[in-house]
Order: C-alpha cells, then sequence, then structure tokens
C-alpha cells in the first residue's frame, strides 16, 4: 500500500539545518543558495578570496555590491518569495530571521521523513484515548522529588499500551519519495500575540525580538521569520503497512485490543483530535481579529468533514505547528495541566500573564497578509 499526504496549508518538516545568511543572496525576489565550494576554487585564482573570507567571517549577510554576481551565476538552487514584497522586508531584518530552515533533503532531493507522520497520528491517538486520571499521574510525576525525562511515558502507555503491544504497531510508514524542488517557496511568518484591553478584551500584537510587540495594525514593524515551505497542494507518497496479525482473534485477545481496531480507527482518533484543535485555533483567532485566518480554519474544517466520508486524515505537523498541535491536551485553562506546565520554567513567564495559553502563534502570510497556520495536510491511504 501507499500513503500520500496533500499539503493543506504551507509545510515545512525539516532535518534541523538551516541557511546562513552569508550562504545565500536575495537577488531578483528569490533566495539563491550560494555553491560556496565552487566560488572558493574561482576565488582562490586571484586576489579577492581574503576579502570574501572575511566578509564571511565578519557581516551578518553578504555585501550585495561587491558579491551580487555570485547570486546570478554561482547559486545551487534558487527558491522564490511567495511574495515580491518579501525581499523589502528581508533587507531590513536582521539576526535570527535570516536564518533560513530548510526542508529535510537526502541526496536524491527534498522528501517527508516518515517520523512526522507517525508523531503526529500518535498525538492523535493519545488524545482520543484519554482517560479520567491520566493527568493527574503526569501531575504526581513532574511533582517527584527526580523529575523523569519522559513524564508523559505513563499516559502514552495507558492509552496506547505499553512497548509490546502498543497500537501504533499496527500503522507502518516510510519515508516519502522526493520531490520537484520547484514545489517549494521562502514563505514570510510572523508571531503572532495576544494583548490585554481594558474591561478584559483582548487585542492582536506582533512579536518583535528579542521582546516586546508592536500594534496588531502594524505587522510590518514586528520581527520577521523566513521558512522553506512546501507550496500547498504539493503531495507527498511513501509506503504504507498495516501489521493485520495483530488482527487475529487469538493475538488480540493476548495483547487485549479492543474489537474492530483497525486503520479507520485510527484515522477516526486523529481526526477528533484535528477536530479539537481546528476549534482552539479558531477561538485564538476570534481573539485576536484575524479575519483571514478564521476563514482559512473554516475551510480546513470543511475539508475535515471530507476527509472522513473519503477515509482520510486531517494531521498537523512540522515546524511552527506550535505546542497545541504537538500536545495531546487541549485544555490549558486546566489546573492540573498548568501545574505541570509550572515545573518547566520556560513557561512560568507565560502562565502568570493570566492571558489564554498559549497566546502565540506563528502565522503564514500569504500576499502579504496574516493568512493561515502552517503543516495542515490530509493523508490517504491507496490500494
Amino acid at each position: 500500500m501507499r500513503y500520500r499526504l496533500k499539503c493543506l496549508t504551507p509545510l515545512l518538516v525539516g532535518d534541523g539545518r538551516k541557511l546562513c545568511p552569508i550562504d545565500y543572496m536575495v537577488w531578483k525576489d528569490q533566495v539563491n543558495v550560494l555553491d560556496q565550494w565552487r566560488i572558493f576554487r574561482i576565488l582562490a585564482k586571484g586576489p579577492r578570496l581574503d576579502s570574501y573570507l572575511a566578509q564571511l567571517k565578519n557581516a551578518e549577510k553578504l555585501d550585495f555590491a561587491s558579491w551580487g554576481g555570485f547570486a546570478q551565476n554561482y547559486a545551487g538552487r534558487r527558491i522564490p518569495f511567495e511574495n515580491a514584497a518579501y525581499s523589502t522586508y528581508w533587507n531590513r531584518a536582521a539576526g535570527e530571521s535570516l536564518h533560513i530552515p530548510t526542508f529535510a533533503t537526502s541526496a536524491a532531493g527534498p522528501y517527508l521523513p516518515a517520523t512526522a507522520i507517525k508523531g503526529a497520528l500518535r498525538t492523535g491517538m493519545v488524545f482520543a484515548h484519554w482517560r479520567d486520571g491520566m493527568l493527574q499521574d503526569a501531575l504526581a510525576r513532574v511533582k517527584s522529588e527526580r523529575v523523569p525525562r519522559r513524564p508523559a511515558e505513563i499516559v502514552e502507555e495507558q492509552a496506547l499500551g505499553p512497548t509490546g503491544s502498543n497500537r501504533m504497531r499496527f500503522v507502518s510508514a516510510g519515508d516519502s519519495a522526493p520531490i520537484a524542488v520547484s514545489r517549494f517557496q521562502i514563505y514570510l511568518l510572523r508571531t503572532s500575540t495576544l494583548q490585554p484591553r481594558g474591561g478584559g478584551a483582548l487585542a492582536l500584537g506582533w512579536k518583535q525580538s528579542p521582546r516586546g510587540a508592536v500594534d496588531g495594525a502594524r505587522p510590518e514593524e514586528s520581527t520577521p521569520t523566513f521558512a522553506e515551505m512546501a507550496v500547498p497542494g504539493t503531495t507527498f507518497e511513501g509506503d504504507w503497512q498495516e501489521k493485520t496479525f495483530f488482527l487475529e482473534p487469538e493475538v488480540r485477545r493476548s495483547i487485549r485490543w479492543p474489537d474492530g481496531f483497525n486503520r479507520a480507527k485510527v484515522f477516526e482518533a486523529v481526526n477528533v483530535y484535528a477536530a479539537g484543535l481546528l476549534a482552539l485555533q479558531r477561538q485564538y483567532a476570534s481573539w485576536a481579529g484575524l479575519g483571514l485566518l478564521d476563514r482559512s480554519l473554516d475551510e480546513l474544517e470543511q475539508w475535515l468533514g471530507g476527509a472522513r466520508q473519503r477515509g482520510s486524515c486531517l494531521l498537523s505537523l512540522g515546524w511552527g505547528a506550535g505546542l497545541s498541535a504537538k500536545s495531546s491536551w487541549l485544555d490549558a485553562t486546566n489546573p492540573d495541566y498548568r501545574q505541570i506546565l509550572e515545573q518547566f520554567g520556560f513557561y512560568n513567564r507565560a502562565l502568570a500573564s493570566n492571558l489564554p495559553f498559549p497566546k502565540t502563534r506563528r502565522i503564514v502570510f500569504l500576499n502579504n497578509k496574516p493568512a493561515t497556520l502552517p503543516g495542515w495536510a490530509e493523508l490517504s491511504i491507496d490500494g
């Protein structure tokens, strides 16, 4: 069997690598990734190598007036911006926003790692099989003298079963086949936040680096982020296996799997999670007054209804999806959940603000307007 994952919004599943701003140049509204080894060999034949190496060592980005010709002649890849206006924002930006995370790539080309699919399926399955008392068990573990490295491991075992009989063993996915590099663009993302207003009202803000925010009506003054993402409509395909021997009556009873367990049950659990996550994101769009984002989420909800009829499922995966899309617990107002988060100092400042948690989202800009969330895709099986 084969799986097909279709991108519904811009998607980035990376391998941790980023394009450093001295390894590319922006020219003609596209990112030109320089073939540095070729450039070194050419400059070594003349007197300019020392000045080039000095700029690589000291500069945040290459001086286009001095080295712009290399962007035209010695680019290994050329990745277009989603909108021509983004080159202006790039020229004004500095710091980490110029380090562009890139899609996972092998020697054969860009591909979708199977771990991204399995991780999203697992998150949905844990969410759908949550039972009373599981959150309290996780809280007790993080409040012990020694906080475990994986405090929610017991929750996953209760939801899906221990390692030998974990229900996720039923399905197996392989890395996708490589796809064409033409299916990628450089997208602009900005981080939205919620700001308090009088009378308990909330207003939209856009985060600045390293701290602070600007008014929601002035997103161009906030700190931009650029990322290489697969465009909506891109399809990844790979091998899909289902270990049906687990469903034989004697085996199923020995590992205590429920009657009727199959792929449809897995996909329905994931769709239940997707529906809860979309409802949470629509509430955020309403608080922030992001009309285009709300419209995009409405379209995803309609797509979810169609996916259920087609026997497929909706996933939120990859870079930029945020904590909400990677947590099997969506009710951030629950006091036990907040106590768990308080054990990790990273969240304390956000929790102390008494604003909805999490109060930030990475928003993908389309045509220079805040339009959608990254990482939504439909997974279907052929054969």
